[in-house]
């Protein structure tokens, strides 16, 4: 079976993806049925597939499916906020990570990469054993995610469940696209495992930032209930001091958050109350 035909077997797609796929249908048949209209149905279709792309380099994009980006109103009004740290386990950072967040008394949720999961499991099990939630952040974290159809989709977040399960005893329930890109294939495929896009709100661009500083600032201008914050763990940036700046950034990021009477909590918790 084609990845077109796999992608026909699925649902739901996206109004936006539905229209898209009608567009193309009507934009071959002018072309066909038309004299003199393909130049104009090639342009048609050229222009969809540009919008389509676009919406898949959009991390909060909601055209190709749903995408949790914030908390809802609920959470938001009880002042509850996510920190959401992706890329790991890693052997070095995320402990010390661990020991920040329970010296606060803050929850977070880890978005991991099943293959460094599997690689330390019992660094994983003492994520969840503090309280913390792990997500799915695909088996490999593959640079060529967004280029990906519906069978490899499957396979690569089937995988990554599987393993996630086997060594936290937990199945998740929201998953994270690696850089937030993706494609209208996804939606799909995500819906059919039960997993919940989930973006963020701000981000610090903590893998490539060096300054702590700026790095915080872009988490907390215009701080509030309901935002979905990301970090990392995996791939952390190092201060100029050689620390991974995610430990750099939570201490006075948690200190704001309080002053602010906000409280970070897992995503399981805040999404089901």
């Amino acid at each position: 079976m084609s990845d077109i035909a796999a992608f026909a077997t699925l649902r739901p797609v996206a109004p936006f993806v539905r229209a898209s796929i009608a567009w193309h249908v009507l934009a071959l048949g002018s072309a066909l049925l038309v004299p003199g209209a393909a130049p104009w149905a090639l342009g048609a279709i050229v222009i969809n597939q540009l919008v389509i792309t676009i919406a898949g380099l959009m991390p909060r994009s909601t055209l190709l499916g749903r995408n949790i980006s914030r908390l809802p109103a609920a959470a938001a009004g009880r002042g509850e906020v996510a920190i959401t740290i992706d890329d790991g386990p890693d052997p070095e950072v995320t402990p010390a990570v661990l020991d920040l967040l329970d010296a606060a008394g803050q929850k977070a949720t880890f978005f991991c990469i099943a293959d460094r999961v599997a690689a330390h499991p019992a660094l994983a099990r003492e994520i969840m054993a503090r309280g913390h939630s792990i997500q799915n952040h695909t088996a490999r974290h593959r640079h060529d995610f967004s280029l990906l159809g519906p069978r490899a989709y499957a396979a690569e977040l089937g995988r990554a469940q599987t393993i996630l399960a086997q060594v936290t005893g937990q199945l998740p329930s929201c998953f994270r696209a690696p850089a937030g890109f993706r494609n209208p294939f996804l939606a799909p495929v995500l819906n059919c495992m039960g997993l919940a896009l989930v973006s963020w709100t701000r981000r610090g661009y903590d893998t490539r930032e060096a300054d702590a500083q700026r790095v915080l600032e872009r988490l907390t201008r215009g701080l509030a209930g309901g935002d979905i914050l990301l970090l990392h763990d995996g791939n952390s940036a190092r201060s100029a001091q050689g620390r991974p700046v995610v430990l750099e950034v939570l201490p006075p990021l948690i200190e704001q958050l309080r002053g602010l009477g906000l409280r970070s909590v897992t995503l399981p918790q805040a999404l089901s109350a």
